[in-house]
């Protein structure tokens, strides 16, 4: 595993390193928003598996480095910051972050939500193998790698979470997922909040992509259409 760490302030990157070095784990490091988003755009960014950001930069503000990381690419974001206000991290969570994290912090909790949320983002077939590149239902095509959809060719813009949600249901297109199932591998393990955000991810899905592409199935849940219609 390699990981991005982006932190200015020597007193927590060095044992933070240390640790996650201990662990097997690969760490770049830098310390200013101009420097995190070079490497996320520049030549080693594929090899990067995950994204530690600190809000607290020197340069630039740190949710305007995780908007600028989740333009250049779908790495998985936590953000780790002193910034506690709840408006802070939902404005995080909307940029694109997978997770936020305030301090401080055990080593073992953070390490603990790394491992969370590559077992959410990284594609995996349903019983444990390898996941194929590229899903297909009809004209549709869901890229696991790239992640972009195209319908008929046309790419869709989607936001991070559009594009989990989409590529969960085309894991297996035509087959009905529950509500608690969808929430559960999209969202969080532990969700408990309102599940009207996943009607409004639906919601935005259908026109982005075709309102018949996700199917409602009353009292259960939803289904991708395997086919385009007639």
């Amino acid at each position: 595993m390699h990981l991005l760490l982006v932190e200015d302030d020597d007193a927590i990157a060095e044992p933070l390193e240390r640790g996650l070095e201990r662990e097997g784990i690969a760490v770049t490091r830098v310390a200013t928003g101009a420097g995190a988003l070079a490497a996320a755009a520049g030549p080693g960014a594929a090899t990067f598996d995950l994204v530690l950001l600190d809000l607290g930069l020197p340069d630039v503000d740190g949710l305007e480095v995780c908007r600028g990381i989740r333009a250049a690419s779908g790495v998985p974001i936590i953000v780790v910051t002193a910034r506690a206000d709840e408006v802070d991290r939902v404005v995080g969570l909307e940029l694109g972050a997978d997770d936020y994290l305030t301090k401080p912090f055990g080593f073992r909790e953070l390490l603990a939500r790394v491992r969370a949320v590559l077992r959410r983002t990284t594609p995996v077939g349903r019983h444990g193998t390898p996941a194929p590149v590229a899903l297909q239902a009809g004209s549709m095509t869901v890229d696991l790698r790239t992640r972009e959809v195209t319908v008929g060719g046309r790419k869709v813009a989607l936001t991070p979470k559009e594009f989990d949600l989409v590529a969960f249901l085309a894991e297996d297109p035509g087959r009905v997922f529950s509500r608690g199932e969808i929430l559960e591998a999209v969202w969080d393990p532990h969700w408990y909040g309102p599940t009207r955000t996943l009607d409004a991810h639906v919601a935005s899905l259908r026109r982005k992509l075709g309102a018949h592409r996700i199917e409602t199935v009353r009292g259960v849940g939803f289904r991708l259409a395997g086919e385009d219609p007639a």
